[in-house]
């Protein structure tokens, strides 16, 4: 069955979804921010079979979430990095691992903790925050009709 392409949606959910729902484009990033560049790397780490992690690999590029570069060892390798792009998933990443934690872990359970690299403490859980700072909850929210925005109001005149 072919997937529909969501790249015209308003919905920016729908629209992520289209580049990076498949999960193993999650697993990809989550190992290209563990270190893996090439593609060996991926393979080994994912044991997925190599024409769908070449696929995966090539549709990443296209998308800009990866790009490829020459080898840092001198060899004729190509190395994948993460793009601006691809490194903004980070948050994608941590909100995710941390709905993980608090959900499909029992109490004890051992599991990989993300840290702070500099002083190795766990990071602070995310939240949603109103502009002015204020914690908001899950109910707090709504979607509306709105504009391309960056980081400000999403109102226009």
């Amino acid at each position: 069955m072919r997937r529909t392409s969501m790249d015209k949606a308003k919905c920016p959910v729908a629209r992520s979804l289209d580049t990076i729902g498949d999960w193993w484009t999650l697993l990809i990033v989550r190992d290209a921010f563990n270190g893996a560049r090439r593609f060996g790397d991926f393979q080994k780490g994912l044991g997925l079979a190599k024409n769908i992690l070449s696929r995966r690999l090539s549709r990443m590029v296209a998308d800009g979430i990866l790009e490829l570069r020459p080898a840092s060892d001198g060899s004729a390798y190509k190395e994948y990095h993460l793009t601006e792009k691809g490194l903004r998933l980070r948050v994608v990443l941590v909100a995710l691992r941390q709905w993980g934690e608090d959900n499909l872990f029992s109490p004890g359970e051992p599991m990989m903790v993300m840290v702070d690299k500099k002083k190795g403490a766990p990071l602070r859980r995310l939240r949603l925050t109103a502009q002015d700072g204020r914690a908001l909850a899950a109910t707090d929210v709504i979607a509306k009709e709105g504009y391309a925005h960056g980081d400000v109001d999403v109102e226009q005149p």
